[in-house]
C-alpha cells in the first residue's frame, strides 16, 4: 500500500508539472492531470488538497531540483550564469512554472517555503563574502546574474529579435550563452561594504 501510494503521487506531480508548466495555474485541469497519471482525481484532492495546493508541491520540488544542480551564488560569477544558462536550456518546464507563479502569485509563496528563502539568503551572503560587499549589495548581484542566465530563455523571441531573427539553433545559443558568462565576468561589480547611511545596491565598483 505505501509502495502504492508513493508511486500514485510521484505519477500525479509528474503529470501536474507537464499540465502546469504547459498551461499555468488558471489553465491547468484537474481531469487533465488525473489521466495522464492513469488515476482517479479523486486522489488529487485526497493527497494534495486542491489545484492550487497541487501546484506548490510541484513548484517547491522543482526549486530543490533547480538548487541542487544550479548551485545558487556558489563560484565563480561566470560558472554560476553558465549553470543556470544551462539549466534552463535544459529544463524549460521549469522556467514555465516559474512565470506562472509570478503571474499567479507574485511575491507571496516566498515566505512559505522556508528551504527556498534560506537557500537563496544564503548565496547572498556567499557572494556578499566572496565580492566584499553588503548582503543586500550582493543580493541586487544575485538578481542580475540570474537575469543574465535566465532572461535570455525565458524570453526566446526577444533574444531571436536581439539577434537579427536568427533561429535559435544550438550554434546561436552556444554563442549567446558565451557572450553571458563574460559579460558577468566582466561586469560583477567588487566593492567595499558601505558606511552607516550610504545607500545599497549603488556603492558597487
Amino acid at each position: 500500500m505505501a509502495w502504492d501510494t508513493a508511486r500514485t503521487k510521484r505519477l500525479l506531480l509528474e503529470a501536474a508539472r507537464a499540465e502546469f508548466s504547459e498551461h499555468g495555474i488558471a489553465g491547468a485541469r484537474v481531469d487533465r492531470i488525473a489521466a495522464k497519471a492513469g488515476v482517479n482525481k479523486e486522489r488529487i484532492y485526497g493527497y494534495f488538497g486542491n489545484k492550487e495546493k497541487l501546484f506548490n508541491v510541484v513548484l517547491a520540488a522543482a526549486f530543490v531540483e533547480l538548487a541542487e544542480k544550479v548551485r545558487p551564488g556558489e563560484g565563480p560569477v561566470g560558472e554560476y550564469v553558465g549553470r543556470i544558462f544551462d539549466f534552463h536550456r535544459d529544463n524549460p518546464a521549469l522556467l514555465r512554472l516559474l512565470m506562472f507563479e509570478a503571474l499567479h502569485y507574485g511575491d507571496s509563496l516566498v515566505e512559505e517555503n522556508p528551504s527556498r528563502h534560506e537557500r537563496y539568503t544564503d548565496a547572498s551572503k556567499a557572494l556578499a563574502e566572496s565580492r566584499g560587499c553588503s548582503q543586500e549589495e550582493a543580493g541586487c548581484l544575485l538578481v542580475t546574474l540570474i537575469g543574465l542566465g535566465a532572461w535570455p530563455l525565458a524570453m526566446p523571441q526577444l533574444a531571436r529579435l536581439a539577434l537579427g531573427a536568427q533561429p535559435q539553433t544550438d550554434e546561436v545559443m552556444d554563442r549567446l550563452r558565451e557572450f553571458v558568462i563574460a559579460f558577468a565576468e566582466r561586469g560583477a561589480p567588487r566593492g567595499e561594504k558601505p558606511r552607516p547611511g550610504e545607500a545599497s545596491c549603488g556603492t558597487l565598483r
